[in-house]
């Protein structure tokens, strides 16, 4: 559903559902209900200001009725935050496509404690671009490629791409190059399928039953030394502190970059993918252990790179790709 405001500072107003009934007489009491322990005043102020808009905007008031509007619009105050140390890089531009060079740590889009410290908002406020829609996500953690659509007009026809599933996605990992005890040896290449949920009040991915709806070509490219694996002190394993030989650190000793061709897409796949096979990616905090959570360590990005993207483009008809200029920081 369109939004009847504009976006402000790089960033869409919220969209809010009323509930069709209930103890609340106006979409006020609703809010109050709501929000009323945090913010009380600033709430009463919107609604006196005519900052909160229903379809077609139209203004609320304090007396306007639950039942009057379905959905409502607002402006969230933003709180102040800390800028990530990395930047973008623009690959392309055109009429219709945006292509970036992600950073790790920077999100895809606004959310939770990133608002304006995202790729979305920052591209957004650069480029004077408001109606700027990523066309896929990155993690948070996860660097490279991201195309996003700078005209509505044509963006529906970059989605269906992306729904097809008729766009090529290649990967590149640093991991152990042989897999942690416990698990067998791979003879690469390999394919790795199986089924795989998300929900949203959980933060890892799950291996469930059933037909796979996951499916990555994982390609060893080369082997190399650990960075520093000559000195006694560099890459201890986690073995010290109570974790196992071979965990996120990715542990001393060899090391290999593979390349993960992903044919679905679903979240966190790379990383459920290698680490089922006992190569979890370096300095993931999430697979194969769920690490304690612990602030931003920018000289450990997660070793995982979005490194190009192919498809046909749908307005020229010619082949495109993309490619990162971004390099692991641990691959040799």
């Amino acid at each position: 559903m369109q939004s009847p405001l504009p976006v402000r500072d790089g960033v869409n107003a919220t969209r809010l559902r009323l509930p069709a009934e209930g103890p609340w007489e106006t979409a006020l009491d609703y809010m109050m209900h709501r929000w009323g322990h945090i913010d009380p005043q600033g709430i009463e102020d919107r609604f006196d200001a005519g900052e909160i808009v229903g379809e077609a905007g139209v203004a609320l008031d304090r007396a306007t009725p639950l039942q009057d509007h379905t959905f409502i619009w607002y402006y969230r105050t933003l709180p102040p935050e800390t800028r990530i140390p990395v930047e973008l890089t623009i690959l392309h531009q055109d009429d219709h496509l945006l292509v970036v060079d992600k950073p790790h740590f920077l999100p895809t889009t606004p959310g939770g404690t990133y608002i304006q410290e995202s790729a979305l908002v920052r591209l957004r406020n650069q480029l004077g671009l408001p109606d700027l829609i990523p066309m896929h996500r990155l993690d948070r953690m996860t660097a490279g490629i991201l195309l996003l659509s700078t005209n509505p007009e044509t963006r529906g026809k970059y989605q269906v791409l992306f729904e097809k599933r008729q766009v090529q996605k290649e990967y590149e990992c640093v991991s152990a190059a042989e897999p942690a005890p416990g698990h067998p040896a791979v003879d690469f290449p390999v394919v790795v399928r199986n089924r795989m949920t998300k929900s949203r009040s959980y933060l890892l991915a799950e291996v469930i039953d059933g037909e796979p709806n996951a499916e990555t070509r994982i390609e060893r490219l080369r082997t190399f030394d650990a960075t520093g694996a000559t000195d006694a002190n560099a890459h201890v394993s986690r073995e010290t502190d109570g974790g196992p030989l071979g965990s996120n650190d990715g542990g001393p000793g060899r090391r290999a970059l593979y390349r993960l061709e992903p044919h679905s897409g679903k979240t966190h796949q790379l990383r459920v993918h290698m680490a089922s096979l006992g190569l979890g990616i370096v300095n993931d905090a999430f697979y194969p252990e769920l690490l304690d959570k612990a602030p931003d360590d920018y000289t450990k990005p997660l070793q995982l790179l979005a490194r190009g993207i192919r498809f046909i483009d749908p307005i020229s008809g010619i082949p495109v790709e993309y490619r990162s200029g971004l390099n692991l920081s641990e691959a040799r």
